[in-house]
């Protein structure tokens, strides 16, 4: 569990994954292109998408996955989700204490990190879900006050210009 002391009030604030994940991207099917799987991505201002076959978790495909297919030249109109994505998923439950998360992302080289519930997926937690919490516990004088919960999906989505999913 991490502990993050704030240098004027001087208490302990304890933050678990519960407390930042947003929910979690699904991708409809693993047969889905890869270009679909993009164009998904980019409507839900994520880096990745968890891929269930029914309710379970069977793979994790992310924008390394589409960018590494598009710099080796395959067709993202040919090449599914599930020829491309990570089938061995990495995943942590929502009681996990961030560090703890942010330890096991480190690890494994990860930004994606799905939440289950036993099979149940449950969330996501990104590396920009765990900057936003450390940005928001160090207060400074002078310093631009953020709100963690302005870094979750619904603002992420308000930054989409009109035209932009055109």
């Amino acid at each position: 569990m991490i502990e993050v002391a704030d240098r004027t009030a001087r208490e302990s604030i304890i933050v678990r994954v519960a407390d930042v994940m947003t929910e979690a991207s699904i991708s409809e099917s693993p047969t889905d292109t890869l270009r679909a799987a993009a164009a998904l991505m980019w409507r839900e201002q994520t880096g990745s998408l968890v891929v269930l076959d029914g309710h379970a978790l069977v793979g994790i495909i992310t924008e390394r996955d589409i960018l590494k297919a598009t710099a080796q030249d395959v067709d993202v109109d040919a090449l599914t989700v599930g020829e491309a994505m990570t089938a061995e998923v990495v995943t942590t439950t929502a009681e996990v204490s961030i560090h703890d998360a942010a330890r096991v992302m480190a690890q494994h080289w990860i930004r994606h990190l799905p939440v289950v519930d036993g099979e149940r997926v449950v969330g996501m937690l990104s590396q920009r879900d765990i900057m936003g919490v450390f940005a928001a516990l160090r207060r400074e004088t002078g310093a631009a006050e953020i709100d963690s919960d302005e870094l979750v999906r619904t603002r992420r989505l308000a930054r989409i210009g009109p035209g932009d999913l055109d």
